[in-house]
């Protein structure tokens, strides 16, 4: 686990800078508290707090370039400048802690990508708890979770086969090639609970010679509807892991809005399964901080099999 001062050499290494200025903020004037983005995506919301701080200089909130930094101990207390540019802001401050928020994650769905929506919604949720593991540390996931986190480096079911997002927002390694031994071994055990022979002996091989041609082999096989049971046990198992986590809030007029959006999707999920149709509800919503706007989405995911495929659909409820 590092500390809150190498977190923030970590942000500024790889060009990240983003505060949150507060609604009255004056350069130069003594804050209690000022967050600097550290990683904010569904599951959490985390920030690198500076503790009586000034902040000089000019801030560019939406400069995108390369960052050049100094930290220097000062007295009781630290200056950390960094250049945006041709731009310079300082910050003075006392102390320097880490602030940590871990939400439910298990019923965030995004729809960016079309087809196989399913195998897309999973592959996202096993990204950001990923994400979550890498720079948090296990203290902030379940031993399950940790388990879980491994399947975003198994190119059968991640973003090398079932990306969630546009290629232009998407970061880390597609190589087809690069699979960790200890999620081919999750994915095995998932088969084996699920009593699915031929996935096991695909994934066996896969273990023995873990090639692209193997991988490309699983990852067909996990679109067809005799294989469904292997992604709804590890969909069920981060739903499970997620009991422990809150949900978010927001004010209490954009909650009754996003709770009336969920009970009418819940109501027609249930009409659905009274027809023997599988469904599952679905959401989006904003941050807690640093929100642009409170815009809601809620969606049914609707699983209605082909002779040999999962046909997924999608519909938004309104």
């Amino acid at each position: 686990m590092m500390d809150a001062f190498e977190m923030l050499q970590e942000l500024l290494a790889q060009g990240q800078f983003e505060l949150i200025l507060p609604e009255a903020f004056e350069t130069a004037k003594l804050m209690d508290k000022l967050r600097l983005v550290y990683l904010m995506n569904d599951a959490v919301e985390s920030f690198l707090v500076f503790h009586q701080v000034k902040m000089t200089g000019s801030y560019q909130s939406d400069y995108e370039g390369e960052l050049d930094a100094s930290l220097q101990k000062d007295g009781d207390g630290y200056v950390l400048s960094v250049w945006q540019g041709e731009c310079v802001v300082t910050l003075f401050f006392k102390r320097l802690e880490l602030e940590v928020h871990l939400y439910e994650y298990s019923g965030i769905g995004h729809f960016w990508m079309k087809g196989d929506e399913d195998l897309r919604v999973l592959e996202y949720q096993i990204a950001i708890l990923r994400d979550k593991y890498h720079y948090l540390g296990e203290e902030y996931c379940t031993e399950k979770e940790r388990q879980l986190a491994s399947l975003a480096d198994f190119p059968p079911l991640n973003a090398c086969s079932y990306p969630a997002v546009p290629k232009q927002y998407r970061v880390g390694s597609e190589d087809l090639k690069e699979v960790a031994p200890e999620a081919i071994k999750l994915m095995e055990a998932f088969a084996v609970q699920t009593q699915d022979r031929e996935l096991i002996q695909l994934l066996r091989l896969y273990e023995c010679f873990p090639k692209p041609v193997i991988a490309k082999q699983i990852a067909k096989l996990l679109k067809k509807k005799k294989h469904k049971k292997i992604t709804q046990l590890i969909s069920e198992c981060l739903k499970e892991e997620n009991k422990k986590y809150p949900r978010r809030t927001f004010s209490k007029e954009a909650d009754k809005n996003l709770n009336q959006l969920l009970k009418k999707a819940e109501a027609e999920r249930l009409e659905l399964n009274k027809k023997g149709i599988r469904a599952e509800v679905f959401r989006e919503e904003p941050f807690t901080m640093a929100q642009d706007d409170l815009d809601f989405h809620v969606y049914l995911l609707i699983w209605q099999n082909g002779w040999h495929k999962k046909r997924v659909t999608v519909e938004e409820i309104k």
